[in-house]
C-alpha cells in the first residue's frame, strides 16, 4: 500500500485556510499576515508537505537551480577537465558555492565550456534548463564573451573575478593590488632591496593588479 505525499490542499485543510493562502506562503509572497504565515508553516511541518519544484517551474519558468559555469580556452576535453578538477583552488571555490547553496535546498549544475562553439550554445542550454542564475568562472577573461552574453540575455549572473571587459555584471574578487603591496612591504621590512614578482598571466586583471 502506497501513501500519497501531502498536497497543498492537505496543508490548507490542517491550517484552516484557503489553498491560495498556502501557495502564497510556499512561494514566499510578502503580503501574508505574519500570524497566518506562522499557522501555515506549522501545518506544513505537521503534514510533512514538500513543495514540488517541477510543478512550480511550470508556472515560474525557473527551476530554482544555479548553474556553475567554467569557461576556458579551447583544448582537449581531457586536459580541460583535468586542469579544472586537479586545481585545488577551484575545489575550494566549488566547496564555498556548495556550502552556501545547500542550506537553501539548492545544488549547482556544473557546466564546462571550452570552445567558441560551446559558448555560443550556452545561453540556449541555460534557458532550456530554466536555471535561476549563473555563477561564472572564466579562466580567460580578456577574450571571454560570456559575461556580456549572459547579461544581455537577462540571465542573473555573478562572475568570479573582475571582468576584463566592461559588463553590467556583479563579481566577487580578491584585492590583488593590496595583497601585492602587503607582500612587498613585508619583504622590504625584512631588509630586501631587489624584489622579484610572479604576478600571474599578464592578460588577466588579477595578474595586472598584482604587478
Amino acid at each position: 500500500m502506497t501513501t500519497q505525499p501531502p498536497t497543498l490542499e492537505d496543508v490548507a485543510r490542517v491550517a484552516g485556510v484557503s489553498r491560495a493562502t498556502v501557495s502564497r506562503v510556499v512561494n514566499s509572497v510578502r503580503n501574508v499576515d505574519p500570524k497566518l504565515r506562522e499557522t501555515v508553516e506549522r501545518a506544513i511541518a505537521d503534514t510533512g508537505y514538500v513543495p514540488n519544484r517541477a510543478a512550480r517551474s511550470l508556472v515560474t519558468r525557473r527551476t530554482g537551480g544555479i548553474a556553475l559555469v567554467v569557461s576556458e580556452p579551447e583544448r582537449h576535453v581531457e586536459a580541460f577537465t583535468g586542469g579544472v578538477f586537479g586545481d585545488p583552488f577551484f575545489g575550494r571555490v566549488v566547496e564555498g558555492v556548495v556550502a552556501h547553496l545547500r542550506p537553501h535546498g539548492l545544488h549547482p549544475l556544473l557546466m564546462l565550456v571550452d570552445s567558441d562553439e560551446e559558448r555560443g550554445k550556452l545561453v540556449p542550454k541555460l534557458r532550456q534548463e530554466q536555471v535561476s542564475g549563473v555563477l561564472l568562472i572564466s579562466l580567460h577573461p580578456a577574450e571571454d564573451p560570456l559575461p556580456r552574453a549572459l547579461t544581455d540575455a537577462g540571465i542573473p549572473t555573478a562572475l568570479f573575478a573582475r571582468p576584463a571587459r566592461p559588463a553590467p555584471v556583479c563579481y566577487v574578487d580578491v584585492a590583488h593590488q593590496d595583497g601585492a603591496r602587503l607582500a612587498a612591504e613585508r619583504l622590504i621590512a625584512r631588509g630586501c632591496h631587489r624584489v622579484a614578482t610572479i604576478a600571474g598571466p599578464a592578460g588577466t586583471p588579477a595578474g595586472q593588479d598584482r604587478l
